[in-house]
């Protein structure tokens, strides 16, 4: 089968599993992106009747919407049982880089505002050390180059994506070959400069259960 359509159905088998984990009449948390599209479009043709979602962008909340799922805030309704989504890479202890997407923030935000973590990934997003994607980081646009320069000193090759405004109004840049052995202590260091709003980086509050979908089937760790 051709690499990209393989990779499509592992995305879909993976949306169709996290269904296991949504209690009917809840409000949860949604996420953003390609494998988070097949998770909601299979909510959508389940039996399963939740009351509500949070959404972590503009793209998710179209899509939710456009499915009859209704949409609301987060400062309406507090902490989330769940919050479901995906990321471009995981590492054996749940820890993320995610925000290839853009929506690093408020997922993020949802993340933080949830009790459990499901993530939900092909097998294509498993490694061993997080590094291979670049890493994006949300900055505040007036502080750009500084932040840039501030990340060269830590070892790191931002590349601003140009062209991009996230749902927040802020910039991104993809920051290539840091060393992110301890993403834990990397991801203190890149938050705590000034102009960052945050980084891709979800390792001091990893995922509680990594759900991957591989050509041998389900697995969870």
């Amino acid at each position: 089968m051709d690499q990209a359509l393989e990779q499509d159905r592992l995305k879909r088998l993976v949306g169709e599993a996290a269904l296991a984990f949504v209690t009917s009449d809840s409000i949860i948390g949604v996420g953003t992106g390609s494998t988070v599209n097949c998770f909601i479009d299979a909510l959508a043709e389940s039996r399963i009747q939740i009351e509500a979602a949070v959404s972590s962008s503009e793209a998710t909340t179209e899509r939710l919407t456009r499915h009859g799922i209704e949409v609301v805030e987060l400062n309406q309704c507090g902490d989330l049982d769940l919050y479901i989504d995906g990321a471009d890479e995981c590492d054996a202890h749940r820890r993320l880089i995610k925000g290839g997407g853009g929506a690093l923030t408020r997922e993020k935000i949802v993340a933080g505002a949830s009790r459990r973590f499901v993530c939900i990934v092909d097998e294509s997003k498993k490694v061993n050390v997080l590094g291979q994607f670049p890493l994006p980081i949300e900055v505040i646009p007036m502080a750009r180059s500084m932040v840039a320069r501030k990340l060269v000193a830590l070892g790191g090759q931002p590349e601003w994506r140009e062209g991009f405004t996230t749902d927040n109004g802020n910039w991104i840049l993809d920051v290539h070959h840091l060393d992110l052995v301890d993403p834990v202590a990397m991801e203190s260091k890149i938050n705590d400069i000034p102009g960052v709003v945050t980084c891709g980086l979800f390792a001091r509050r990893p995922a509680d259960l990594v759900v991957i979908g591989s050509s041998s089937g389900i697995q969870q760790f």
